[in-house]
């Protein structure tokens, strides 16, 4: 257990080194620039990690909730738990999230420090982490797109749909599957499966979100097409009407 804590310390320690680098070469950006940078960097490098656990490296999840750790199931999550220390404060301290962002990163931590400390079930959290942190590089790319400019782009609109895709298929359906999996398997604790399910409905919730996104954005598309079509129609209707 010694060994862990001292892992996600140097994880956190890292995390942050980095930020303050970040910042340090990136003066004339935000203090949320840099910190986006380390999110995506972390986003990138927990979803091949743990996809690679959960996917190639097993066991899998669906069928071995509650089984005992392993030493590369530890290492993923000890890296992601230093990580989610490091925003968590840095969320706090700039006070740049809403409610539903900071009980997310709640939730992780104590899942995570729960999963390190009983020595089993990083099966399933790891596979979480999978279907949760794949959408995170969308995430950031979408904010870095907006502050370049580049947003209103056909390069944005590529990004929010797989963002909204990736959200969908596997945040809330690969999610379910894997909740499902915990909850009706003997093995993982009862206060994991709460905080489990706990989890799930926040995913509901940035769902809910999206959905709305989605559905604005979708109307506005519709809105531009109808306008288009309609100058188009009255050009052409001009164009009878002035032929004589």
């Amino acid at each position: 257990m010694v060994s862990i804590a001292l892992e996600v310390t140097c994880s956190f320690v890292a995390w942050l080194f980095l930020y303050a680098c970040l910042c340090y070469w990136s003066k004339h950006r935000s203090y949320e620039w840099s910190c986006r940078l380390v999110t995506l960097l972390h986003g990138v490098i927990v979803t091949g990690l743990s996809g690679y656990v959960a996917l190639l490296d097993g066991p899998w999840p669906l069928t071995h909730a509650g089984s005992p750790n392993t030493s590369l199931q530890t290492h993923v999550l000890s890296l992601t738990l230093g990580y989610f220390i490091f925003d968590l404060g840095w969320c706090l301290y700039f006070q740049t999230e809403g409610v539903l962002m900071l009980f997310h990163h709640t939730l992780s931590i104590c899942g995570m420090i729960m999963v390190l400390g009983l020595g089993k079930s990083a099966t399933e959290v790891n596979a979480v982490v999978f279907v949760s942190e794949i959408t995170n590089p969308l995430l950031q790319t979408r904010w870095f797109l907006r502050e370049m400019g580049c947003y209103h782009t056909r390069l944005g609109e590529v990004v929010d749909f797989f963002f909204v895709f990736l959200f969908l298929v596997l945040r809330i359906g690969g999610g379910a599957l894997i909740m499902y999996a915990m909850v009706t398997s003997p093995d993982p604790s009862w206060l994991l499966k709460a905080g489990g399910l706990a989890m799930y409905t926040v995913s509901l919730g940035f769902m809910v979100e999206i959905c709305h996104f989605a559905r604005r954005k979708i109307l506005k598309k519709y809105g531009s097409w109808t306008s288009r079509r309609s100058k188009n129609a009255s050009v052409k209707t001009n164009g009878h009407l002035t032929a004589h």
